[in-house]
């Protein structure tokens, strides 16, 4: 299905800005050089302009590559301005980062990593 990213394993976001201009090849490019990633893998790849209000997002579906192109109208997206970084997010922190908010929410509740009890 087009842009269905239910199946991903992984998203990452790509911090920093990234020149919008670039196409599918070009966002291939830097995620295979800059990153040393696979963008063939089952992952949505993130990345930003300058102005943190627009975002595009690359999905390899098996048969073909699909690129989305999100334009906030009013407002920018929370994103991370160090350059050279890619965060890998949650779900959840996907759609902070997509509503406007900082994907690192300070009141959320974290998951626990390890069961020792008090």
């Amino acid at each position: 299905m087009l842009g269905d990213i239910s199946s991903v394993e992984h998203i990452y976001i790509a911090c920093g800005h990234t020149d919008m201009r670039k196409s599918i090849d070009g966002l291939c490019f830097l995620v295979q050089q800059k990153f040393k990633m696979d963008p063939f893998e089952k992952s949505l790849f993130l990345f930003s302009g300058r102005k943190h209000d627009r975002l595009k997002a690359l999905l390899f579906e098996g048969d073909g590559f699909v690129l989305l192109y999100k334009r906030l109208e009013n407002g920018k997206f929370q994103w991370s301005d160090t350059p050279e970084e890619v965060l890998d997010l949650s779900r959840q922190q996907l759609r902070w980062l997509l509503e406007g908010l900082c994907i690192n929410q300070p009141k959320a509740v974290k998951k626990i990593t390890s069961k020792s009890c008090i």
